[in-house]
């Protein structure tokens, strides 16, 4: 039994080990070339968050899924690619819109160079994204601009909030979804239909990969909040401090607004206060840690990741199988 990949994931098979690993080089060799541009300043600052590491927790779904069909296609690398950069992208993009110190354990991209250059730095990702993705053919071009697509409107939905009458529980994991679920599910999507594995078996593991990505978002949305910036990689308390609503608070919300007691609603006036002051933000961490909603946060991923694991019920039984079931387990002990 071999560790590799994100989260200490278990591979029980060192064919499956060493396929695995191989690719994940490719894909990081990939994404360097990729980000490479004639003008110097580009690239660094390009390579700036893919030179910090990171989990490459969609390209190790794509080699997984992969092995499904054929894992030696030539298709499989550059799609792993593909996503991982439009992910990347994103994460620019997002530290500009959180006004993030922090990424990965480096300075945010924003912080070093200012909020033009890191946006313009996620679009230049986005067109060597598109640029790969030309070559995979226009179905593989559809896929991503759907996804896409969803991505960008669960961004949005995020932004504006929920609509009058909907449930922010509800409207929020439906932003989750969009926001962080499409891509992932692309990731498993691309690295099997790539292969050329069977129909059936590309919805299956498009729909864990949705799963898994609505859960992989609440670990973070946990994290946030229980975590310190080592473990995390960015600074704790980012959204809280932005008035991003995640779902440990949403919980605090409706529990509040259930029960009224004096406790949650003095910390609910606490979190709509200005939290630019690092000890408000620091009591509002240690009341929110000490909190039943966040409890209730832990148990929803958990719940995700089970429906993940369940939509792979139907798959044959193989390592490949075995690993995506212990990344549902790997994402809940993200969360505590």
């Amino acid at each position: 039994m071999t560790v590799v990949g994100p989260f200490g994931l278990s591979v029980r098979d060192q064919a499956l080990e060493a396929a695995v690993q191989t690719g994940l080089a490719a894909v990081e060799a990939g994404l360097l070339d990729a980000t490479k541009s004639e003008v110097p300043f580009i690239t660094e600052a390009a390579q700036h968050l893919v030179r910090a590491g990171g989990k490459r927790f969609r390209p190790l779904l794509a080699m997984l899924a992969s092995q499904f069909g054929d894992a030696d296609a030539p298709g499989v690398v550059p799609s792993a690619v593909v996503v991982e950069l439009t992910h990347l992208a994103t994460l620019y993009h997002d530290d500009v819109m959180d006004e993030a110190d922090v990424r990965r354990g480096v300075d945010s991209a924003n912080t070093r160079w200012g909020n033009s250059v890191a946006v313009l730095t996620g679009d230049f990702l986005f067109a060597r994204a598109s640029h790969i993705l030309a070559d995979l053919g226009p179905e593989a071009v559809r896929i991503q601009a759907e996804a896409f697509e969803r991505l960008v409107t669960g961004q949005i939905l995020e932004t504006a909030g929920p609509r009058d009458g909907r449930d922010p529980v509800d409207h929020y994991l439906d932003v989750m979804r969009g926001k962080t679920g499409s891509l992932i599910a692309v990731a498993c999507r691309f690295g099997a239909m790539m292969a050329g594995a069977d129909e059936s078996a590309v919805d299956i593991l498009t729909q864990y990969g949705e799963r898994l990505g609505v859960a992989f978002q609440l670990a973070d949305d946990v994290l946030d909040i229980a975590s310190d910036s080592h473990e995390s990689g960015k600074t704790p308390g980012t959204d809280l401090r932005e008035g991003i609503p995640t779902l440990p608070v949403l919980r605090l919300r409706a529990q509040a607004a259930a029960g009224g007691k004096p406790d949650d609603l003095e910390l609910l006036e606490l979190l709509d206060g200005d939290l630019s002051d690092d000890d408000r933000l620091a009591e509002a961490l240690c009341r929110l840690r000490a909190h039943p909603a966040l409890e209730q946060a832990r148990r929803d991923t958990v719940r995700y990741a089970e429906e993940a694991r369940a939509a792979l019920k139907s798959l044959p039984e193989c390592y490949a199988k075995a690993a995506l079931e212990e990344l549902c387990d790997a994402v809940v002990h993200r969360a505590g």
